[in-house]
């Protein structure tokens, strides 16, 4: 059974730091926490900020989307820019002395998986997935705790 939730971030700096905060709580919801969630918070944060600075039309910002499911975490990061033909998202060789220009390197080292989708009406989805089982506790209710019976 797989479970499913999303954000919508405004097209502002503060967005990537709330994207990962909305990611590890929800990481943790479910169950997912470790060096998994860590890789899953590292990848929402290239991919949010990829998408304020490349992948927003003007006063339009970006969703995310996360699912988990027995095996598996995809993270989703839909925006409003069109894939361009001439230009899609790919991994690129930054230079030692450049400061950006690695996010979807980081991605590829990180996900087992990920990929670029088309989204209807406009826009993109750039999308990762990851192998993480969520830990048994996630769907059991919380039971109190009764001390033992007098001796």
């Amino acid at each position: 059974m797989s479970k499913e939730l999303h954000k919508y971030f405004d097209a502002e700096r503060r967005a990537v730091g709330e994207a990962r905060g909305f990611v590890i709580t929800s990481l943790k919801r479910w169950g997912v926490t470790g060096a998994e969630a860590e890789d899953i918070r590292l990848c929402v944060s290239e991919l949010a900020t990829n998408a304020l600075h490349h992948g927003t039309r003007r006063g339009h910002g970006f969703l995310v989307r996360l699912r988990v499911d027995e095996d598996s975490v995809r993270l989703e990061v839909h925006e409003s820019q069109d894939v361009s033909p001439d230009q899609p998202p790919h991994m690129r060789e930054a230079a030692d002395t450049e400061t950006a220009g690695r996010g979807l390197s980081i991605v590829d080292a990180l996900a087992d998986e990920w990929g670029v989708d088309e989204r209807s009406p406009f826009g993109k989805i750039v999308w990762s997935r990851f192998k993480a089982a969520p830990t048994p506790q996630f769907a059991q209710p919380h039971l109190p705790v009764r001390p033992p019976p007098p001796a």
